[in-house]
């Protein structure tokens, strides 16, 4: 694995789930873009308490930057062209605003 921050705009709202022993984790995907300009898509997987819950008060489109360990990944999209992905654990969010109370 690779220790990275991604900073970009949160791509739709994140997501709370539960997993087959009943631990909650969140889901988010972020949109970042590379030095050459092209959309790179960040799937973010958080465990942490404090990290879920600062994904939580993002909304669709707000600016974050997020730290943690990361895994390349390739996918194909609907005209077959691969494109580059990323897998995050977040360990940290930064977010560009106050969370909301």
């Amino acid at each position: 694995m690779i220790d990275g921050l991604v900073a970009g705009r949160l791509y739709g709202d994140a997501e709370q789930r539960t997993d087959k022993a009943g631990k909650l984790f969140s889901v988010a995907k972020v949109r970042a873009n590379t030095a050459e300009g092209e959309t790179l898509f960040v799937n973010v997987i958080a465990f942490d308490t404090d990290v879920r819950s600062a994904l939580h008060h993002l909304r669709d489109g707000d600016s974050v930057a997020i730290a943690g360990s990361l895994v390349p990944k390739v996918w194909t999209d609907k005209q077959g062209n691969t494109r580059p992905a990323l897998d995050m654990v977040a360990h940290r969010v930064v977010m560009a605003r106050e969370p909301e109370h």
